[in-house]
């Protein structure tokens, strides 16, 4: 009997324990209902930055022609032997600012200062021939007066002098030849600018046209830009443009200042030039993409990312009085051209829109969707 009751114990413990189990399971998932079940609990009032809207305004918007191209300078140069020998001597390196007139590199000048000695010593030999044969057509020519010699010998004479006049003259050319040898042997920089690159070093035996560094002129660049000859019709220097450079944020003003008459072999395309406004920090070879104004209309203009797309009608989210509160409400618009305001590049692209008032009060993207109605207010430093 002992042995029966403590198994009945047993057992109605373990009973009881499934029971407590599934009890408070029921409980639990009861209580997860309720919540999922229950209505969330929305913001009512949001509180805005002035950078959080913007007004919509009549503005200048410029249709573009999206363009790309690489920055280049305007004075750029390959500074190039013009002499062969070896080179004794390099005076600037890469990134080392120079003059007009500057040494940039010395060519051994042994040889070349050999070869000036020579034809200067030919030219002076050649003078004094000159002079000898001019003092002996002299005094030909007086005894021909006197009938002592025939006209024959002094027209030879007269030959032999205008023979040494020659020799001397071609002396003197091939001293000012050599020179000019000499002189090149010392290479100096054409204009003002920075040395973008070296190719060779001092020691190294270099022949004539061997490229010896590069040198680049920093205060003016310009962005050469291809077009295919479709697009290149409508372009006309002066036109504006507002570029990117290298993915920088800013954006940096051009103007078309030249077009190329011609097509390049090959590409077919046709290239432009367009001067940069502010050159200040950039380099030679960056790359540039941007938009080129090609007709302007006046037209009332938001930010194109303001106008959100996510119902069937495109929308703006605006910003209106509701009695003593600012509320959101939700306008439909219609979307006109796009483009930007050449007067301000550093804007982003706006879009003509009508069905919305000069000066309403637009929430910019980055604010996200807010249920029309919702309460909006400002910041303390910030103006409506």
């Amino acid at each position: 009997m002992k042995h029966i009751t403590t198994r009945w114990i047993v057992i109605a413990v373990i009973l009881l324990a499934l029971v407590g189990g599934i009890w408070r399971a029921m409980n639990n998932q009861s209580a997860k209902k309720a919540a999922a079940n229950a209505p969330a609990v929305a913001p009512t009032q949001v509180e805005l930055a002035s950078t959080d809207v913007v007004k919509a305004e009549l503005r200048d918007v410029t249709q573009g022609l999206a363009i790309s191209g690489t920055v280049k300078a305007v004075n750029y140069a390959v500074i190039k032997a013009r002499v062969a020998g070896e080179l004794k001597e390099v005076l600037a390196r890469e990134g080392d600012s120079v003059k007009a007139g500057d040494v940039l590199a010395r060519i051994d000048p042994t040889e070349y200062q050999r070869r000036w000695q020579q034809a200067t010593e030919q030219a002076t030999a050649a003078m004094a021939q000159m002079d000898i044969a001019k003092r002996a057509w002299e005094n030909n020519l007086s005894l021909a007066a006197q009938n002592f010699i025939s006209t024959a010998a002094m027209n030879n004479s007269e030959a032999n002098y205008l023979g040494t006049v020659a020799s001397h003259k071609a002396a003197v050319a091939g001293a000012d030849v050599a020179r000019k040898a000499l002189d090149d042997a010392t290479l100096r920089a054409p204009f003002a600018g920075i040395v973008s690159g070296r190719t060779a070093q001092v020691g190294e035996r270099v022949g004539i046209d061997a490229k010896l560094m590069e040198l680049v002129d920093l205060n003016q660049l310009e962005v050469e830009v291809p077009l295919s000859p479709s697009e290149s019709m409508d372009v006309r220097v002066g036109q504006m443009a507002a570029l990117q450079v290298e993915d920088r944020k800013s954006t940096v003003g051009a103007r078309v200042k030249r077009i190329s008459p011609s097509a390049q072999a090959g590409s077919r395309s046709v290239l432009i030039y367009l001067a940069l406004d502010k050159a200040e920090g950039l380099r030679n070879g960056l790359f540039a993409k941007g938009v080129l104004g090609m007709g302007k209309s006046q037209v009332l203009a938001v930010p194109l990312s303001a106008v959100r797309t996510d119902r069937a009608q495109p929308y703006v989210q605006v910003v209106e009085p509701v009695g003593d509160q600012l509320q959101v409400a939700h306008k439909i618009v219609a979307m006109g051209v796009r483009g930007m305001d050449m007067d301000q590049p550093e804007s982003e692209t706006l879009v003509g829109v009508t069905g919305l008032n000069e000066g309403s009060t637009v929430l910019r993207s980055h604010v996200g969707a807010l249920r029309a109605g919702m309460v909006v207010k400002y910041t303390a430093n910030a103006k409506p």
